[in-house]
């Protein structure tokens, strides 16, 4: 199955999911948060995608679903999952059952820090195109240290704490920002195991770690 054909049949299944999950969450279709935050899912991912698919299409291949090899990396990446899903729900029951009270301004202002995240995840897949779904070094693979990799050591991470803010807000919930440390935690879990392949298989990893002192937040860890 070529690549094409993989990511339209993996994107396709996964908004489906999400919109399932959204709409029957919140107990309706009439949600225009729930619309808009799709809209931004969908258009996001289909930009990203195209620009791959003409640049770097083995950008998209890393990137499709795939098991993780390493315990340790299972449980969290199953415990990852789950926070997103959980998340979701969580916010459109909010709407559902009017838990929280979220002006308009603050749902858009959730939109745009989607589109911010899911931005900075193609510019961290064009500056480290071997940056993969599950923790693996592949031959040949050369270190990357400008860019944002200048100023953390693992920004796809840093993107994914941002979305944690902007789905729940974009859905109009503040409850569903409650699963913004654990997810923090689950990610600074992963970053650990993580790094422990990399110093190993890497090349030049232990230099860049003095180098870059911070691996998820600036000025923070």
């Amino acid at each position: 199955m070529n690549t094409v054909v993989r990511m339209l049949i993996s994107g396709s299944i996964g908004m489906a999911m999400t919109g399932l999950v959204i709409f029957a969450s919140a107990g309706t279709f009439d949600y225009w948060r729930g619309w808009v935050f799709l809209a931004v899912l969908v258009v996001s991912g289909w930009v990203s995608a195209i620009y791959f698919l003409r640049k770097n299409p083995a950008v998209l291949l890393r990137r499709l679903p795939t098991a993780e090899e390493r315990p340790q990396q299972k449980a969290i990446a199953i415990g990852v999952l789950s926070l997103w899903a959980a998340m979701i729900v969580v916010s459109a029951l909010d709407h559902r059952f009017k838990w929280s009270v979220v002006a308009t301004e603050v749902s858009l202002a959730g939109d745009v820090l989607v589109v911010l995240g899911l931005a900075a995840i193609g510019l961290v897949l064009i500056q480290n195109n071997h940056a993969a779904v599950t923790v693996r070094v592949e031959e040949n693979q050369h270190l990357v240290s400008t860019g944002l990799y200048g100023l953390v050591r693992h920004p796809m991470y840093t993107c994914n704490a941002l979305l944690l803010v902007g789905i729940p807000l974009a859905l109009g919930s503040f409850w569903g920002l409650i699963f913004l440390i654990p997810g923090v935690l689950l990610f600074a879990l992963r970053i650990q195991d993580e790094e422990k392949v990399l110093e190993v298989e890497l090349d030049g990893y232990r230099d860049y770690m003095q180098k870059v002192r911070y691996r998820l937040l600036p000025g923070i860890w």
